[in-house]
């Protein structure tokens, strides 16, 4: 399903992303830009004239984009805290985030508690728990986990268990804001000015991330944003089409990483003023995207290939550039 938004403002712009932040991943152990694959066959077959794949599968060592955002929020939340002395970072997740908040926690010297609802495979747990993290089971869906992680940290005043998580609420902030804003180098390492831009949106962190870059007052106008949710769990869809942020119930997918009810209070205005249209797609168009990535040498999970899945659905222009966000690939994914 696609439906363009109609809350759509051409003349909405905002803040550019902190340059810092490049900076700051550049001097990371381990950090490379991930690569932009052209995919001649993919753009003939969707009658576009260029598709590049942003392939996020070997980020930072891990195997999906989420490193960025937790790497730079982990940073900025313990320069700012109160205490001193080793901290718990605090975190929900269904998977690629938790273990990303684990690996940085772990690499800047302090703990990580991880919180995760129903539905996360065994393997993607113990990869969690191998960075270092302890793990509690969540009974409920991802927003139960998310308001677990957020009473596990209540009242620290004193520092020592800081919630990192990726998603803003009414008085949380700050902390989504730098995950946000971690998310801008995947963006500033792209080469190529696309006319139409495909992103995989959960809670709609790096929705916002995305209409941030194309969107901000210093940007070349002229890129269309997308986004794309599983068909089971699409939030950012029903609240464009309602006016305002809803929740809605999620079900099971196989993207597991979009498998979110609620969008961000905090990426909201930006997809309502800069979002140009949302997709969804189905487990099985995820999947033979996946398998169709696969075969051109782009490693893809089903949410990282979510987005070739929705551009089969959309409109094209026959001269476009179109680029794909492959967020995770499949040891992100584990089944």
């Amino acid at each position: 399903m696609t439906a363009a938004n109609p809350l759509r403002d051409p003349a909405w712009r905002c803040e550019p992303a902190p340059a810092e932040v490049l900076d700051f991943h550049r001097r990371l152990p381990g950090y490379a830009p991930t690569p932009l694959t052209e995919l001649p066959e993919l753009a003939a077959a969707a009658g576009v004239a260029r598709v590049y794949a942003k392939d996020e599968s070997t980020r930072l060592g891990l195997p999906a984009f989420k490193a960025l955002g937790a790497s730079w929020a982990i940073h900025r939340a313990l320069r700012a805290r109160r205490g001193a002395g080793q901290a718990t970072i605090v975190t929900a997740t269904d998977g690629n985030h938790g273990r990303a908040v684990a690996r940085f926690a772990r690499q800047f010297g302090h703990r990580a508690a991880v919180y995760v609802p129903d539905g996360v495979h065994p393997a993607a747990v113990r990869a969690i728990r191998d960075e270092g993290a302890d793990v509690t089971h969540v009974p409920g869906d991802y927003d139960t986990a998310v308001a677990a992680a957020s009473a596990a940290t209540a009242g620290r005043d004193g520092g020592d268990r800081l919630l990192v998580q990726d998603m803003a609420w009414d008085g949380y902030e700050d902390v989504p804001g730098w995950i946000v804003d971690g998310y801008s180098t995947l963006f500033a390492e792209l080469p190529v000015r696309p006319d139409l831009v495909v992103v995989p949106a959960g809670v709609g962190s790096l929705l916002q991330a995305a209409l941030t870059h194309y969107r901000s007052r210093t940007a070349e106008p002229g890129t269309a944003v997308v986004s794309v949710e599983p068909d089971s769990a699409a939030c950012v869809l029903a609240s464009v089409a309602a006016g305002h942020p809803v929740t809605v119930a999620t079900g099971t997918t196989s993207m597991a990483g979009l498998n979110c009810g609620t969008v961000s209070s905090l990426a909201w205005p930006y997809i309502r003023g800069g979002l140009d249209a949302c997709t969804t797609v189905t487990d099985a168009q995820a999947a033979a995207a996946m398998r169709d990535l696969s075969a051109h040498g782009v490693d893809a999970g089903p949410c990282g290939a979510a987005p070739l899945a929705a551009l089969r659905s959309l409109r094209a222009a026959p001269d476009s550039t179109v680029v794909l966000l492959v967020t995770e690939g499949r040891a992100a994914n584990a089944h």
